[in-house]
């Protein structure tokens, strides 16, 4: 059975966390407001998964996210390439703060010399 009230908490909430509107949500997934409207609006249709799956995309989701929710489904635990990603990006924050120390070291040896 279908949750169509879950769907709807689940999308109004999203887009209030990235703070966007049906308009914005629309421009980004190329779903309609009228659709964007009726699902927020927790009236039971026939939605296509290309539609979920556009939505899902623009709120920063899987593609299945948004039909797992509908069909009361647990989300896939979270992938390696997720947790990969993250752990490259810790890498490329630790190289940033490495870099920064390096340049302020390069100034403050520069401005000593001036003097």
């Amino acid at each position: 059975m279908d949750d169509w009230s879950a769907l709807a908490e689940a999308l109004t909430t999203r887009m209030g966390e990235q703070g966007i509107n049906q308009r914005e949500l629309a421009e980004h997934s190329g779903v309609s407001v009228a659709t964007i409207r009726q699902i927020q609006g927790a009236k039971p249709a026939r939605r296509s998964t290309v539609t979920l799956a556009a939505l899902s995309r623009a709120l920063g989701w899987p593609d299945d996210h948004l039909r797992r929710v509908l069909r009361q489904e647990a989300p896939p635990e979270e992938s390696s390439a997720v947790v990969d990603l993250a752990a490259r990006l810790e890498a490329v924050e630790a190289q940033v703060r490495d870099l920064a120390d390096h340049v302020r070291q390069i100034e403050t040896g520069h401005s000593s010399e001036r003097r």
